[in-house]
């Protein structure tokens, strides 16, 4: 067979859109709830929640699906007989996914000719499966009928009980369908993704295996059999076979492995990850370092990982998934979400290209030529370009509609607050409202313009702007995780399920509108305090003035000793005093 050449695609190319999850399995949470957090960083994506109420459908009826990117037709599939509601990306049985894409080897990156895209398999799957192991199966399912019009992706998946690592990349052109790992997160563990695959070697399906052990794996070929508790693994059946048959298969001799300890060095085992995505220097600095950025603030030791994170590909490879050194809350996973390295020798806000006010953002194109030499941005988790993030919780002891809750923010995760919508939810809140705006028409009633005004605003001065920013997101936040657990409780005990949602809606609508009022209000106070440079007295949240009613006069900080000296070096002779 003659052996196809594989151009490897930069993880960190401008066009390919940018992506953080986290997954915390039940073991791992504080209060034994499942959580998933999700990212969408693009420079053209729109921060709003789209909705779909559940239905009855006739036989015969048809879905069109438009591409998830350039909502151009697809194609169109029958509809099951029942679909059921989705809030966002969780849907009324609290299975919640997100993603993060990756690409892959040139072969297969664009996908199938023909078939459902990365955006719409998200969006089926949800409509069609009520957990984890039904998504997998439904996934698989549409891959294999349809085709996969997309290139490599990982997926987080969610329920009140499990949560998974779904990794697939299309066939390309050479055959239809797609080729898949699934593997469920140990409980007690927590688990990332950043736009580089990350499942390497894992467990393949014994003869009998039933019999073999407590954590046996399937291949789809028994795919029936996905929702036996001890089946942990579950992968396409040609996923060994399809790399052999291309001339991928050095590593293809079907030997189980052990994520935990694998080197960064193609394993002897087969290792999905080094055969469909190998890694890269732009892999780990972009991609990798975020993941080893979230492992970093929740357990120990993550530092014999630093040299692989930062572009070493020989170093010791950061493990699939680590046990925390606590049990997560929901507000840790926000917290989570909000990182510029900080801490590590990535740190965005400590050198010179954070400028004088310590600003950790870095403008687009992230890498860059002097000298003849080439160089990186950092790409961290806390980046200007998100569209809209979210950390979608799932609780068990809980009814299914009031269980779920999407805490969905807009705009940078830095600078966002995260406002609870249940996943019973009939009624999505107006800022966040699809339609509502877009990237190309300003609305002044979008969470998503307010809030870009505030972090655009900020960027002038961030390390002073962010405190008054982060004082008014931590108090809305945590005012909304005390009323919701307070909420919950009471409504945990209503019967009529029409009550139940009306008071699910009121909950989220209101929490949103005060979130925007409040943004409003920051909004014009950091105008007011911050103008022309300027920094006035603040008392109660009010501009400070005399007795007589003028503004008491502003500080005026100076820049950092270190700037002035970059500007004497730069240009002293002309500005110095004779």
């Amino acid at each position: 067979m003659k052996r196809i050449i594989i151009v490897l695609m930069l993880a960190i190319a401008a066009s390919a859109p940018a992506c953080t999850n986290l997954i915390v399995s039940r073991g791992a949470s504080a209060d034994g709830s499942t959580f998933i957090t999700y990212a969408a960083d693009s420079h053209t994506r729109y921060g709003q929640l789209r909705y779909c109420p559940a239905a009855d459908h006739q036989p015969g009826e048809m879905l069109k699906l438009y591409n998830y990117g350039s909502l151009k037709f697809q194609l169109a599939i029958p509809q099951p007989t029942h679909t059921y509601q989705m809030v966002g990306f969780i849907n009324e049985h609290q299975l919640a996914i997100g993603e993060t894409t990756w690409g892959g080897i040139s072969p297969l990156d664009k996908g199938n000719a023909e078939g459902i895209d990365y955006g719409n398999l998200i969006y089926v799957t949800l409509q069609r499966a009520r957990n984890c192991r039904e998504a997998i199966k439904v996934m698989h399912e549409l891959v294999s009928t349809y085709g996969y019009a997309d290139g490599g992706e990982s997926f987080s998946i969610a329920d009140p009980n499990e949560v998974w690592i779904f990794e697939i990349t299309s066939k390309g052109n050479l055959e239809k369908g797609a080729v898949w790992v699934a593997r469920r997160v140990p409980d007690g563990y927590i688990c990332g993704h950043a736009n580089q695959a990350r499942i390497t070697t894992f467990p393949q399906e014994p003869l009998k295996w039933k019999k073999k052990g407590p954590h046996p794996a399937i291949s789809s070929k028994h795919i029936d059999c996905i929702n036996e508790p001890e089946v942990e693994c579950v992968y396409s059946e040609d996923v060994v076979e399809f790399a052999r048959r291309n001339g991928w298969d050095k590593h293809a001799d079907l030997t189980n492995g052990d994520t935990q300890r694998v080197k960064a060095k193609p394993s002897s085992g087969f290792s999905f990850a080094d055969t469909y995505n190998p890694l890269t220097f732009s892999g780990l600095r972009a991609c990798e370092a975020r993941v080893y950025a979230m492992f970093n603030r929740c357990a120990e030791g993550m530092n014999r990982y630093e040299k692989f994170a930062m572009g070493d590909v020989t170093a010791e490879r950061l493990p699939l998934w680590v046990k925390p050194n606590r049990k997560l809350s929901v507000q840790d996973c926000m917290s989570l979400m909000r990182d510029h390295f900080e801490g590590t020798p990535m740190d965005m806000t400590q050198d010179v290209g954070a400028g004088p006010f310590h600003c950790p953002y870095r403008w687009r194109p992230m890498d860059f030529e002097v000298d003849g030499k080439k160089y990186v941005h950092e790409r961290a988790i806390s980046t200007q370009q998100t569209g809209f993030s979210f950390v979608a919780q799932c609780r068990s002891w809980l009814p299914s509609k009031l269980g779920g809750i999407i805490w969905f923010g807009v705009d940078d995760t830095y600078s966002t607050v995260y406002c609870p919508v249940y996943c019973g939810c009939t009624q999505v809140p107006i800022c966040f409202e699809e339609g509502n705006g877009s990237m190309s028409r300003y609305s002044e009633t979008a969470a998503f313009w307010l809030f870009n005004r505030v972090s655009n605003f900020c960027y002038l001065r961030y390390d002073s702007m962010i405190v008054d920013v982060q004082r008014v997101q931590r108090e809305m936040e945590t005012d909304f995780v005390r009323d919701e657990i307070a909420h919950s409780n009471r409504w945990a005990q209503e019967e009529n399920e029409a009550r139940l949602v009306g008071a699910l809606n009121r909950f989220s609508n209101d929490r949103a509108e005060r979130m925007m009022r409040r943004w409003k209000e920051l909004d014009q106070l950091l105008l007011m305090k911050y103008i022309d440079g300027n920094i006035k007295h603040v008392k109660d949240g009010r501009i400070e003035t005399t007795e007589t009613g003028v503004v008491r006069f502003p500080q005026q900080p100076p820049y950092p000793a270190w700037f002035y000296r970059q500007i004497v070096d730069d240009h002293g002779e002309v500005i110095r005093e004779k």
